[in-house]
C-alpha cells in the first residue's frame, strides 16, 4: 500500500528552512493586508492570492511524496563464488595482506573476501568453505552484507575433525552450486575465488579441477601464507578452552611441531586446470584490480527478502498550481500598471 510522507529534494535543513520561510511570508502577507486594508489598494482577492502562493512553495519545499514498498531491484548478471580453505594449516600467521602482515592465512582470505564483494558491486555471490568437505554456507545473494558476515565468522576446523589439507575437497560442491547457478541463470557471468594456501597433506591424489571448467567463465586461485611456512597450531572443539600457551600440531615423523608452508604450484596448476590465474596475496598485494574481464556489463530484476522503499515526489500539482497563481499575478500587475499611466 503506497503511504504519504514528505521527502525534501534540497534535504530536510534547507527545505525545511524555506518552508518555515515561506509561511512567514504567507503570514506577513496577511497581517499586511489587514494593517494597510483601509489606506491601500490592495484586494481581499490579492491578498489570499499572494498568501496561497507562498504556502504552495513552503509545501513544494517539503517535497510531498508517496512510497511503495518494493522488494526487487536491478542486479549485474556477475556471479561470483568464493571458496574459502578452513583447514587446520589456515591458522599459521605467515600470511600478509596489503599493509597487514604477520596475520593468519584465514585473515588474510576474510580480507579478501570482503575486498571482492567491493570489486563487484550490484552482483551477487554465493559462499562456500573447505575443510575435511566442501559446505555451501550462503547460496547465491546480492546480499553483499551476508558475504561479508560469514566471511567474518569462518574459523579454523578444529585439529582433531582434521583428516589433513585436500586441495579436492570442495570440488563436488563446487560443481553443484555451479550446476545450480547455470540453471537458473544461464546468461550471467560466472567467477570463481578460490582463497587457499595451496598446501596438500592427504596421501590420495588430488582430483583436477578441470571438470569445473566448463562451468565457470572465469577462475582465480588467491594464494595465502608463505613459502617460509610456519607452525601449525592446535585448535580445540571447545570453544571456551584456555587461549594461554598456544599448542602446535607435532609432525609424526619428526616429534617436532609441524611446518606448513604456501604450496604456488599447487595453486597454479589448479588455476590452470580451471583456466583462470593465481594470484599470491602478500605484502602490499590485494585483490584490488584482479576483477575477471569477463565480468558481465548485463543486469537483471531480482526478488529478495530485504523489503525497501520506493519514494516518488508529486510536486506537480502544487507547481501547476503556483504556477497559475504567478500568471494571475503577472496579470493583475500589468493591468494595475497601465491603470496608473
Amino acid at each position: 500500500m503506497n503511504a504519504l510522507t514528505l521527502s525534501p529534494a534540497l534535504g530536510w535543513p534547507l527545505g525545511a528552512a524555506i518552508a518555515v520561510v515561506m509561511l512567514a511570508f504567507a503570514v506577513l502577507a496577511v497581517a499586511m493586508h489587514m494593517r494597510r486594508r483601509s489606506r491601500s489598494d490592495e484586494t481581499l482577492a490579492a491578498c489570499v492570492r499572494r498568501a496561497v502562493l507562498c504556502l504552495l512553495v513552503a509545501v513544494m519545499a517539503l517535497t510531498p511524496s508517496t512510497t511503495t514498498p518494493i522488494t526487487s531491484h536491478a542486479v549485474n548478471t556477475t556471479d561470483v563464488v568464493l571458496a574459502i580453505d578452513v583447514t587446520g594449516s589456515m591458522g599459521v600467521k605467515d600470511a600478509a595482506y596489503g599493509p597487514a602482515s604477520g596475520i593468519s592465512r584465514l585473515d588474510a582470505a576474510k580480507q579478501a573476501a570482503n575486498d571482492l564483494t567491493a570489486s563487484y558491486p550490484n552482483s551477487s555471490f554465493a559462499a562456500l568453505r573447505f575443510g575435511v568437505s566442501g559446505t555451501l554456507d550462503v547460496p547465491l545473494t546480492p546480499d553483499t552484507l551476508a558475504i561479508r558476515n560469514w566471511a567474518d565468522t569462518l574459523a579454523v576446523e578444529p585439529t582433531a575433525l582434521s583428516t589433513g589439507s585436500r586441495l579436492d575437497a570442495p570440488i563436488d560442491q563446487l560443481l553443484l552450486t555451479a550446476k545450480s547457478i547455470r540453471a537458473e541463470h544461464p546468461q550471467d557471468a560466472l567467477v570463481l575465488y578460490l582463497i587457499t594456501d595451496g598446501e596438500q597433506t592427504s596421501p590420495k591424489a588430488r582430483r583436477s579441477y578441470s571438470s569445473l571448467r566448463q562451468y565457470f567463465d572465469d577462475a582465480f586461485t588467491l594464494g595465502v601464507g608463505s613459502t617460509k611456512g610456519g607452525r601449525i597450531p592446535q585448535i580445540s572443539t571447545d570453544p571456551n578452552a584456555s587461549n594461554g600457551t598456544p599448542q602446535w600440531v607435532i609432525d609424526p615423523n619428526t616429534g617436532q611441531p609441524g611446518i606448513s608452508v604456501m604450496d604456488e604450484k599447487n595453486l597454479k596448476d589448479i588455476a590452470d586446470e580451471l583456466g583462470g590465474q593465481s594470484i599470491i596475496l602478500g605484502p602490499g598485494k590485494t585483490v584490488a584490480g584482479h576483477v575477471s574481464a569477463k565480468a558481465s556489463r548485463r543486469w537483471r530484476m531480482t526478488d529478495d527478502a530485504k523489503r525497501r522503499e520506493r519514494i516518488t515526489p508529486i510536486v506537480w500539482p502544487f507547481a501547476i498550481a503556483a504556477a497559475a497563481l504567478l500568471i494571475w499575478e503577472l496579470g493583475a500587475w500589468i493591468v494595475m500598471s497601465r491603470r496608473s499611466l
